[in-house]
This record gives C-alpha cells, sequence and structure tokens, in this order.
C-alpha cells in the first residue's frame, strides 16, 4: 500500500452509501488520510457505522427535483479555500451528474462525461451500438420492446436457449418491483421467457429488454476491467480482473464475489482505443466473458462509474483515489499508461463459501495459493474503522453464506 500523504486541501464527496461507497473512501483514507462525506437516501450497511465516511442523508436525493435541489444546499456551505471532488457510487448518480454536469462544475470537481456520451453509452442497447460504431465484440443481442410485448405477437429470438436475459435501463429497472425480479436472468426454456415478459412491463418497467445468446461456461470465464481516463482524454489505468465467483441471489445475481488479478495486453489495446476514440472522462467498469466458441472476449456492458468491487486495484497497489487526484485536483500531466498487474486475491464473502463453490480449475489453485501466502484482502473490513463496522459486515458475510445454500447453481 502507498505511504499516506495527508491532505486537507480537498475533500471527497461521494454520492451514495453502498458497498462501492466504502471501498472509495477506504482508497481515499488509505491514500490521503481523508475521511470521505457520502450523501444519500438511506444508510446501508457497509456505511452504517463507518468512520472513515461522514453520512448525511436527504430524503428525494436519488432523483430530480431532489437532487439538485440537495446539490445547492450543498454548494453553499462549501468552503472557498477547499476542492471539493464528486464522484458518483451508483448509476442513478451518474446520470444525474451527467444531466446536470455544467451546473455542477461551478463548484465541484466532477470527471464525468456530459449527457450526450452518457446518452450514447448509458444503456446497453446505446452502449452495443457503439460498441459496433468501434468494433468492440459483444454477444449476439436481441432489443425488445415495450411495444412489441404488449401487441401479443410472438417474439422471435436469432439464437438458441439458454440466453441471457436483462434490462437495458439499470437505472430504471431499480425502481421497479414484481415477483420474481432479479438483476439479470439466464433462461432455459422459451416457456420461461414468455411467462416473463409481460411481468416486466405490467410492474411499470417502459425501457428495452435485452436478451442474448448465453455465453457457455463458468463463472471464471467472467472478467472485469476497470480503467481511468483523465480530462484530456488520456488512458491513465486499464486494470483487468478475472472473477472466479459471481453472487447467486436474485437481488444481487453478477456481483463478483472473487477476483483475481490478471494482465491482457490485447484487450487492454482494444478497451483503450475505444476509451480514447468516444473521447471518454473518469472512471469505467466493463464486464465481458471470455467465448470459448470463437476465442474473443464479448463484453456486456459499461458502468459509467467505478465498479462494486473495484477496491481490487486498489488492493493490487492501484489506488483509484491517486489516479483522480493526480488528474483533476493535481493536474500533473499524463507520463504514460498503467497496464495493471498484481498477486492479491479480492474476495466479497467467506473462505469457506469460496472453496466450497468456486469450479475447480487451475485458477482456483492458483486462488487457493494466493491465500495460504496471506495475499488476498476485502473492501469490507478496514484496521482502521470500528468494532461495530466490522461486526456488521461479519454479520453480512454470514448471509452470503445461506444465499449460497439456497440460490447457488453452477452453469
Amino acid at each position: 500500500m502507498s505511504t499516506v500523504q495527508k491532505r486537507t486541501d480537498f475533500q471527497p464527496i461521494l454520492l451514495g452509501t453502498d458497498f462501492n461507497c466504502y471501498g472509495m473512501a477506504r482508497s481515499f483514507y488509505q491514500q490521503y488520510g481523508i475521511k470521505s462525506i457520502a450523501y444519500g437516501v438511506t444508510r446501508l450497511a457497509p456505511t452504517r457505522y463507518t468512520k472513515l465516511v461522514d453520512v448525511r442523508i436527504l430524503e428525494g436525493f436519488d432523483e430530480d427535483p431532489g437532487f439538485m435541489e440537495g446539490m445547492r444546499k450543498i454548494a453553499a456551505n462549501l468552503d472557498p479555500n477547499k476542492k471539493y471532488l464528486l464522484l458518483s457510487c451508483g448509476d442513478g448518480y451518474t446520470e444525474l451528474i451527467a444531466r446536470h454536469l455544467d451546473e455542477l462544475k461551478k463548484h465541484f470537481i466532477c470527471p464525468y462525461v456530459d449527457i450526450d456520451l452518457f446518452n450514447r453509452l448509458g444503456t446497453k442497447e446505446t452502449f452495443y451500438e457503439a460498441a459496433e460504431k468501434y468494433g468492440l465484440p459483444y454477444p449476439k443481442t436481441k432489443i425488445i420492446t415495450k411495444e412489441e410485448v404488449e401487441s401479443g405477437e410472438k417474439i422471435e429470438l436469432p439464437f438458441d436457449f439458454p440466453i441471457a436475459f436483462k434490462p437495458s435501463d439499470s437505472v430504471q429497472w431499480n425502481d421497479i418491483q414484481f415477483e420474481g425480479r432479479k438483476k439479470a436472468y439466464v433462461l432455459d426454456k422459451r416457456e420461461q421467457f414468455d411467462e416473463l415478459l409481460p411481468k416486466v412491463y405490467k410492474a411499470g418497467y417502459t425501457g428495452k429488454m435485452i436478451a442474448q445468446d448465453f455465453i457457455p461456461g463458468d463463472d471464471s470465464n467472467m472478467r472485469t476491467l476497470n480503467a481511468y481516463v483523465d480530462s484530456n482524454h488520456n488512458v491513465r489505468l486499464l486494470s483487468l480482473a478475472h472473477p472466479l465467483l459471481e453472487d447467486p441471489s436474485p437481488v444481487a445475481v453478477g456481483n463478483y464475489m472473487v477476483i483475481l488479478p490478471e494482465k491482457d495486453m490485447h484487450l487492454y489495446k482494444v478497451i483503450q482505443k475505444f476509451l480514447e476514440e468516444v473521447k471518454y472522462v473518469g472512471f469505467a467498469d466493463f464486464d465481458m466473458k471470455w467465448d470459448s466458441r470463437d476465442n474473443e472476449f464479448k463484453i456486456f456492458e459499461i458502468n459509467l462509474r467505478q465498479g462494486r468491487s473495484s477496491y481490487y486495484c486498489t488492493l493490487n497497489g492501484y489506488n483509484l483515489a491517486k489516479y483522480v487526484v493526480d488528474d483533476v485536483i493535481d493536474h500533473k500531466p499524463y507520463t504514460g499508461t498503467d497496464y495493471a498487474d498484481g498477486d492479491m486475491l479480492w474476495m466479497n464473502g467467506p473462505k469457506e463459501v469460496f472453496y466450497k463453490y468456486a469450479k475447480e480449475n487451475k485458477y482456483k489453485e492458483r486462488a487457493k495459493k494466493l491465500i495460504e501466502e496471506g495475499k488476498w484482502g476485502t473492501t469490507a473490513f478496514d484496521k482502521n474503522d470500528t468494532f461495530r463496522q466490522h461486526m456488521l459486515m461479519r454479520h453480512a458475510f454470514s448471509i452470503i453464506s445461506k444465499n449460497y445454500k439456497k440460490y447457488f447453481v453452477q452453469r
């Protein structure tokens, strides 16, 4: 870990109070000895008892007009002698920043894309259009509209079952509820598809749905890649990771649980070219899966922020806070791209879950060796934090064990 360089000239302001927020707060604290301020609509478990984050709750803050009403009140009380760095920890807040970027930049430092680029990349549908234009490989995809479903006509798919099935607009998806709702689905039969589609739109969702060719293989075929792109569209960090296990619970399916650091220069160059060509700014998080049928990574999506599990970068010596501070606070010139590698395993659950549920392969053997050598860590526990924080996270880990017993299916 980097030596702490205590700073008082800037203040990180994090939007959201979740696991992502805690990971970023840890990065700032470790690098600069700074306690972050986080704003949200409720106190979530990862930041409930922490002393690394000052959590402030604002009613209606996660949507307009409450968001800008809250941000204007925050701006009115800023210290004119300090810089305020605004960072999103969720898709909804990223969209709100992009929508109000011009006004927010008058008071805060905001390393984010504008609303035009957000609209081109911010839903899975529009991202696939950009991927097609710029040559990024992605799975065979069928876009389904509300009007098609409500017409009652059979929707034909250009690929066989099983399929992956998910919402294009993840922000809107988070606001609806219905029995059987999941973050994403793997559907094995046509009957499941025909039964689920009407439920989605009856629940109030109006966006498009994505049906995709299911890429065969277990969780260890997944990859996640985090990037930081500076204000002049230079890619300063590319950090690839190899998930070995994902969360099986319906509300969190697809969230990574165990991650190995990895390096792939071909993939790094492909992603770097894309980010530079679209003139990206800020953190980005890509999810993808290796397709053994054509020996190519297929990219599922880009999150226009750091990912939930992005603390793996900091854990492996590439502190996320330092990249953004070097760029927009200290204005250090771009001197080249860091193509990350590392030897620290990241976990978001008990070791016993990993040993029992991760598929047996050479990657699991490497991960087990790192655990034996003490080369592992997690976002959830910081030695500087409170006893209550540690106890709450231990309780959260016990729930994870129960979820695996209830929901896990090996693909």
